[in-house]
């Protein structure tokens, strides 16, 4: 396979390669979020649930017991576990506290545990955490049971506990096979180990493995990219996500261990990331949306080619429920009037929850414009592309407006960025390594914003 060089990205195309733009896993983004949403708020969302509703859910677990200077997650780092343990009580009872609003309301179709490092929990308190869940809500039979593994915590114990609690989707944190770029971020983890942990967990009855790549790391190179990609694909994943290194020292102190001096530069990591692209869909995987990948008869892909990809803080999903309530420190929920966000701080959330009141600190309401405007930029990031007619039929006169702005950009712009094709406008194939760059344009709190964000690619 012949490997992209710097030399063959276009001109216009490097141009954007080094603009700082939001990552689109929700609409408004996070900087926005304001106090005006408070617990207040969020219990009266709580209680408009409507019965018979699916919902999901995801609980944050903001420990582990290494701390990865790549990292961006709201984390931290203990050698003890005694902190954990006072965590997990407080995040049973914030479970019981929102259990007993929306009690008889909605059924559960996925649950997803995150962090951190949710795998770091002892087998008792994963299985206790998992039956909890299982008392306060009602779990679909076939709801999805989805785990964030960190290879280097698994043992046999903490595998039967997983298997125990119905785990159905296994996310293993992968990053790069390559010694000096494990060092260089503080992750030591060989392709022994990862695949150790993928064969013991399929022969657990898991179907589905994701395992999670990086490119953009210091180091990094397109020899070591090709490798990791190589032997990665030896595990036959069900699906793969290949993120970009987001370096954000100004919000995520650690990264300060990494010197910028190391990290290739944005041609690079374009180069990185179609190398890596390349090879898995030589492989037979499926582009999906912006960075995934997955086997063909997975329900990623089956979502994609039926229009109904969605995408939300774990990235993209085929999860339709309108509803997602996140538990634990800095977790994110998603309800019809909008977005919510827990209190931060491990201990202050702990204060909190353990008196019995909700964690929600900050969010926003969702207006008509926002909604528009979200639709229009989901469906960049998950199609390429979005119907001018459902625009409009969707949102009226809000939709109108937005279909103004997309043309003037598609004249504006000499189709470079947006294209109209029929009734639908289209990101360009050649332009769609930065569409986070024309999703970014329809974006009304980007413009004098003070946030500062990842590169675009």
């Amino acid at each position: 396979m012949q490997r992209p060089s710097n030399s063959d990205i276009p001109p216009d195309l490097a141009a954007k390669l080094g603009e700082n733009v939001p990552r689109y896993t929700s609409y408004p983004t996070a900087p926005h979020f304001h106090s005006g949403v408070d617990a207040q708020t969020v219990h009266g969302w709580l209680e408009s649930v409507e019965t018979g509703s699916e919902i999901s859910l995801y609980l944050h677990v903001p420990y582990c017991d290494k701390l990865c200077w790549f990292c961006a997650c709201h984390t931290k780092q203990t050698r003890h576990y005694a902190p954990v343990a006072m965590f997990l009580r407080s995040l049973h009872a914030e479970i019981e506290a929102v259990a007993r609003i929306v009690r008889g309301k909605g059924r559960v179709r996925a649950v997803h545990f995150g962090g951190g490092s949710p795998t770091m929990l002892r087998p008792g308190d994963i299985v206790a955490l998992a039956k909890r869940l299982r008392v306060e809500f009602e779990l679909l039979d076939e709801a999805s049971v989805s785990v964030e593994i960190e290879p280097n915590d698994m043992d046999e114990a903490r595998l039967d506990a997983l298997a125990e609690i119905g785990m159905t989707r296994a996310s293993l944190g992968v990053q790069d096979f390559d010694l000096k770029v494990q060092k260089a971020i503080n992750r030591e983890q060989s392709f022994e180990l990862t695949k150790q942990v993928v064969d013991r967990v399929r022969a657990r009855g898991v179907k589905s493995v994701n395992l999670d790549l990086l490119y953009g790391l210091p180091y990094q190179t397109l020899d070591s990219i090709g490798m990791t990609v190589e032997q990665a694909l030896t595990l036959t994943p069900e699906r793969v996500a290949l993120f970009g290194y987001a370096h954000v020292p100004w919000f995520k102190k650690h990264q300060t261990m990494i010197d910028e001096t190391w990290l290739p530069n944005s041609a690079q990591r374009l180069a990185q990331s179609r190398l890596a692209a390349q090879m898995m869909e030589a492989a037979g995987y499926v582009p999906i949306g912006l960075d995934h990948f997955a086997k063909r008869d997975d329900s990623l892909t089956m979502a994609a080619k039926t229009g109904q990809l969605r995408r939300n803080f774990q990235g993209y999903t085929e999860d339709q429920c309108e509803t997602l309530i996140g538990f634990g420190p800095s977790s994110v929920s998603r309800y019809r009037q909008g977005y919510a966000q827990n209190i931060v701080a491990t201990g202050e959330y702990e204060k909190v929850v353990s008196a019995g009141q909700l964690a929600a600190a900050r969010g926003i309401e969702f207006s008509r414009d926002d909604r528009a405007r979200g639709w229009v930029i989901e469906r960049l990031m998950c199609d390429f592309s979005f119907s001018a007619i459902e625009l409009v039929e969707r949102f009226g006169d809000c939709g109108e407006k937005l279909l103004l702005q997309a043309s003037r950009l598609a004249t504006a712009a000499s189709g470079e960025l947006l294209q109209l094709q029929g009734d639908h406008f289209v990101v360009p194939i050649e332009t769609r390594p930065v569409v986070r760059t024309v999703a970014a344009k329809f974006d009304k709190f980007l413009q004098g914003g003070t946030a500062r964000h990842s590169l675009a690619v």
